[in-house]
């Protein structure tokens, strides 16, 4: 008998299982993908999951240099800059690797621990025994007897669905992000600090959200990345958002509109994938349980939230770090009474907490005509919100 079956062959779902094999027991991780996943997401690590990785003896791998950890100078709260520089110590730590690089050492470690990863498998239903549990999985590839089941597949949990379990929250509609890696022209880049200098404009500072009274803009320089540009808008309702992929076209459009500037745009050179992404709406969600018996939740299958200061991976991480060793203890027999269920009453407050923080950064950055920035009065520092209210899944 498998100790843990998990679905889902992401960040979470692999710190899991490394976490596990550690602890002493045997996991087993399916993902639906028939390969890694190669499209651009996360671009880093934020907060004390910096520490931890760097105990885990990762840190040197994703950061490419042997030097520990030290707590960030400055970080930002919405569109607000936090001098952290007069700080002795402080838990704000900042490691910019994207997720693709960090799927990849964990699956390097995933190899040199013996973890088994089943690609091209997706688990479709699951049974529960007296001791454990019947994991059917994609046809063809037959059914397996676990102790324990994880979901730690995303958003769409499949195995969320099928524990029963709710996914109450709000999704609102009325944003529009847009996100390209980039080349910009020759010289905007004041190279001491990472910002754009843009004409008609000013400065962009790197790193950063910048609020202005028609939208939200960041630039970011990653190691061995092109420029990476983000815009947020909020249209009026009756504005139509285009259909089809993002355009670099599309793209310079709304930098003119959030900036009041032309920021002109070229293709990336080198090896991609390169980011060309656009989302509509932000969601906040968090499981009514994070525990259905021998079913549990870690990662975007517990919560959802808008990516705002980059807390994603910090809050799943750490629940994947959370779980491991309680699973391990209970499947190696020396687990005390209540353990499996402290995973719950520790990590939805964390949850929660970050949810909160979103959507307090969500409320900072949002034109409203009773911000200084938005006196003018313009159309679109009055949106209006388009909101779906909470839902059962």
């Amino acid at each position: 008998m498998i100790d843990v079956v998990i679905a889902g062959a992401g960040p979470n779902g692999l710190m899991l299982a490394c976490e596990l094999v550690l602890a002493g027991a045997r996991p087993l991780v399916v993902e639906q993908l028939r390969e890694p996943a190669t499209e651009p997401k996360a671009n880093g690590l934020v907060g004390q999951v910096v520490r931890l990785v760097d105990r885990r003896g990762l840190h040197a791998a994703l950061a490419g240099t042997d030097e520990p950890p030290r707590p960030a100078p400055g970080f930002v709260f919405g569109a607000l800059p936090l001098d952290l520089s007069r700080l002795d110590d402080h838990p704000l730590h900042l490691l910019p690797v994207p997720q693709r690089r960090l799927e990849q050492v964990l699956r390097s470690r995933a190899v040199e621990l013996g973890i088994e990863v089943r690609w091209g498998v997706a688990v479709t239903g699951y049974t529960e025994t007296a001791d454990g549990v019947r994991v059917d999985l994609s046809p063809g590839s037959g059914a397996v007897e676990a102790r324990f089941l994880v979901g730690a597949h995303g958003g769409h949990s499949t195995v969320r669905r099928l524990a029963g379990i709710g996914f109450p929250g709000v999704t609102n509609d009325d944003s529009v992000s847009r996100s390209v890696h980039a080349e910009v022209p020759a010289g905007w880049v004041h190279e001491p600090t990472g910002s754009l200098d843009v004409p008609g404009f000013g400065r962009v500072p790197g790193f950063r959200h910048l609020r202005t009274e028609r939208g939200l803009v960041v630039f970011a320089r990653l190691p061995g990345r092109p420029p990476a540009l983000t815009t947020v808008e909020w249209p009026a309702a009756d504005e139509p958002v285009p259909d089809g992929p993002l355009t670099l076209a599309e793209m310079a459009a709304s930098l003119r509109r959030v900036l009041g500037a032309d920021v002109p745009l070229t293709a990336p050179t080198g090896d991609g994938p390169f980011l060309l992404r656009r989302l509509v709406g932000q969601n906040s969600r968090i499981a009514e349980r994070y525990r259905a018996g021998r079913v549990f939740l870690v990662g975007d299958a517990a919560h959802v939230h808008w990516g705002i200061g980059g807390p994603g991976l910090n809050l799943g991480l750490q629940d994947a770090v959370n779980l491991g060793w309680k699973l391990a203890a209970a499947v190696n027999g020396w687990a005390p009474a209540g353990l499996l269920d402290s995973y719950e009453v520790e990590r939805m407050p964390a949850s929660r907490r970050v949810v909160m923080s979103t959507q307090a950064q969500t409320a900072l950055v949002t034109p409203d005509p009773r911000s200084p920035r938005c006196a003018s009065g313009r159309p679109n520092c009055s949106p209006t919100r388009r909101t779906r209210g909470a839902s059962p899944r």
